[in-house]
């Protein structure tokens, strides 16, 4: 029986007549060598490497492989059901398991002619693919990576339910994947680190008011905000997964570079050193690498094993743009890609569109093996990097396109480079300044709010007689409290509430509470907003979108009550408080310094700085794009006159091997076409500053012919 797109030729009867026919003039020794290569002659793969009674066509294998990795959620089980359906036939679970063992046959066919294929265009070097990823400097850096983890391709333990795994002793067939053994040589790097250790909830976002917090107190901690800049031993994973994800890196045309498998683990240290070892052991010095928490992560890496040698190369840590707006303002000025000279306008947030393909994997992949969860995420990556590159010309030219249109708002407000540069200066000084109060202010703060406690008590006294010895109780604690109080700030007479001394440190604890709602509503606001983003998320279940819905329910209500404490608190302030902007909540913190006059601080000038950097990126993205169209075009010249002499070679001493690169040089001579029809639409722009298409190829034609 044979399972195919073209009609049924044979049909059980007739292959089990014609393989009995068969033994009794050859023998059975000899048929079992002689039927897989009559099947693939005729255009069929054998389910069975002995006497199969089923065989599947090749184009169906074929079809299925490229449907799959076009649509990963196109699993193979629907695909069998597919061809029962259109050749009348009952579904049974065994033609799965028939059509997975010839789909297996298939692919390792096709592995090992690519590999033949790689052998003869000498593409078989140590990280060949990943090292043609950065053929030219990318602007002030000779690199440019993201890295990041993500935990949807968990992988379902085969110790769950009493199954036993299957004895597989296949391994991953690319390049891609960094061993669990190179993974562990960092696994005792990150070192326990109390002040984040005392946090025992990793997901800090109920509607809870801290009011044991101490006033005033201003953290610029982003990793109070990320699960992944944490302490390691809260990064766990359930015990029914034995893979909890993947860790990859990606270049900045998100094409992917390395991958490794998260085990039994959240998003720990240890993947991203080793991520970031082979990075540079692979491209070298001065290589630039974003992550979504790369400000932490900068200072691990600096303690780790690897610190001098990231020093000695050095490797640039920074915050990708979507991830960076989550971080706070002195952050963002340190380590958001917009203030980082030489960025271009790449995101660094590569990670985040292939994580958005690969999550469709998880239908395939949580209950497969190990061997074909790793072929399957294979697959996806390796159709991601072809139809990345298929497109890489029309990408370059949207992004030249975007560097070439943007305005220029300077003369509107009267302002020069200079003034931008300054009011980055200003802004950054006034975040550095932003200092805890001295520790005799923080006592008198908490002084004032121990008087007015007593007053609060003294009050509850005389309006309750009834609750008088509890009442009486509370007084006696209180006036203890401000004895206490008293005798460490060596205050002799008791401060009188409206007193000069009283008004101001009541302002200063005014403004603790000010700052603490402030830091609420941020982190409310930031964090929901991602997971508001994961609502409308392709391929989100109905229950999944029930659970979001209502805890977005839960989180409208937290952010209400907290809008309602900070203009509580903001109504208390004298002067009035600033106008904030999402993401700049640090420029609300009182350090002693009124900077409503200043000029970093006016909205519009604010916009115009922002608008300003993105000039200099623009500027930069120019330059660099003028380079990569120069190499993309003469990268296509010799991929087509390498290929062609080693097709021409291989016509005689490998004819079938030459047939195959053949046909598969005429798919890439198609996608080279096209990106020279989109070179020309660059060139095309008005402000291209590059150089001549038509010339480069020109050029080339006449070296090939000199030489």
């Amino acid at each position: 029986m044979i399972l195919g797109m073209a009609c049924l030729c044979w049909c059980l009867w007739d292959l089990t007549t014609f393989l009995l026919s068969m033994i009794s003039v050859l023998g059975s020794a000899t048929l079992s060598l002689l039927i897989p290569f009559t099947l693939i002659y005729n255009g069929f793969l054998g389910c069975s490497p002995l006497y199969p009674n089923i065989a599947i066509a090749l184009r169906t294998l074929a079809a299925y492989r490229q449907a799959h990795r076009s649509c990963p959620r196109f699993s193979l089980q629907a695909h069998c059901k597919m061809l029962c359906y259109l050749h009348d036939m009952l579904y049974r679970p065994y033609l799965r398991s028939q059509f997975l063992a010839a789909y297996d046959a298939y692919l390792e066919i096709l592995y090992r002619v690519d590999r033949l294929l790689k052998r003869e265009l000498k593409h078989n070097t140590p990280n060949w693919a990943a090292a043609r990823m950065f053929p030219t400097p990318a602007l002030d850096f000779d690199w440019f990576a993201t890295i990041d983890g993500n935990n949807s391709l968990k992988w379902w333990g085969s110790s769950i339910c009493n199954s036993i795994a299957r004895d597989d002793h296949r391994r991953p067939r690319t390049d891609y994947w960094i061993s669990h053994d190179i993974v562990d040589k960092f696994k005792d790097e990150v070192k326990s680190r109390t002040a984040l250790d005392n946090n025992n909830n990793p997901d800090d976002w109920e509607d809870i008011h801290k009011d044991g917090e101490v006033p005033g107190e201003i953290p610029f901690n982003c990793t109070a905000h990320w699960q992944n800049a944490g302490p390691e031993q809260c990064k766990k994973m359930f015990a029914v997964f034995e893979e909890s994800g993947v860790f990859v890196a990606v270049c900045h045309h998100r094409f992917v570079l390395v991958v490794c498998d998260m085990i039994q683990s959240g998003e720990l240290a240890k993947y991203a050193l080793a991520t970031v070892d082979h990075l540079m052991t692979v491209y070298g010095e001065n290589g630039a690498c974003t992550y979504d928490i790369g400000c932490a992560f900068s200072k691990t890496l600096s303690t780790s094993s690897l610190g001098p040698r990231a020093q000695s190369l050095a490797l640039h840590m920074m915050v990708g743009a979507f991830h960076g707006h989550a971080h706070n303002r002195k952050c963002q000025l340190d380590w958001h890609l917009m203030f980082i000279t030489g960025t271009g306008h790449t995101e660094g947030e590569g990670c985040e569109h292939i994580f958005s393909s690969s999550n469709e994997l998880v239908w395939s992949t949580r209950h497969a093996s190990a061997f074909h969860r790793h072929q399957s995420i294979e697959e996806h990556f390796m159709f991601w990097d072809a139809d990345k590159y298929a497109t890489l010309s029309n990408f370059l030219h949207n992004h030249y396109r975007e560097a070439t249109h943007l305005s220029v708002i300077k003369s509107e407000l009267n302002l020069n480079d200079e003034d931008f540069v300054k009011f980055y200066n200003n802004e950054k000084l006034y975040l550095d300044a932003l200092k805890q109060p001295p520790i005799r202010d923080r006592l008198c703060i908490r002084y004032v709010e121990v008087l007015d406690d007593l007053e609060i008590r003294r009050a509850a006294l005389m309006q309750a007689r009834i609750r008088v010895d509890t009442a009486y109780a509370k007084i006696q604690n209180a006036e203890a409290l401000v004895v206490h109080m008293e005798i460490q700030l060596s205050i002799e007479e008791c401060w009188a509430v409206g007193s000069a001394d009283y008004l101001q440190f009541k302002e200063e604890a005014t403004l603790g509470k000010y700052h603490a709602v402030l830091n609420d509503l941020e982190h409310l606001m930031v964090m929901r907003l991602f997971k508001l983003s994961k609502l409308l998320l392709s391929g989100t279940g109905y229950k999944l979108r029930q659970q979001i819905g209502k805890a977005l329910q839960c989180c409208s209500e937290a952010i209400h009550n907290a809008i309602n404490r900070y203009n509580t608190q903001a109504a208390a302030l004298n002067p009035p408080h600033l106008k904030f902007f999402l993401g700049e909540f640090d420029l609300l913190h009182y350090s002693r310094t009124d900077i409503r006059e200043a000029d970093w601080t006016k909205p519009a000038y604010r916009k115009a700085t922002t608008k300003h950097f993105k000039l200099l990126h623009a500027q930069e993205e120019v330059s660099h794009l003028n380079l990569e169209i120069c190499c993309l075009c003469t990268f296509t010249h010799d991929e087509e006159t390498d290929t062609l002499k080693v097709i021409e070679d291989l016509q005689s001493s490998n004819p079938l091997l030459a047939s195959e690169l053949r046909r598969q040089w005429r798919s890439c001579s198609a996608i080279n076409t096209f990106h020279i029809f989109w070179l020309n639409q660059i060139e095309a722009i008005s402000g291209f500053s590059g150089s001549d298409i038509n010339e480069i190829i020109t050029s080339k034609f006449v070296d090939a012919d000199a030489s």
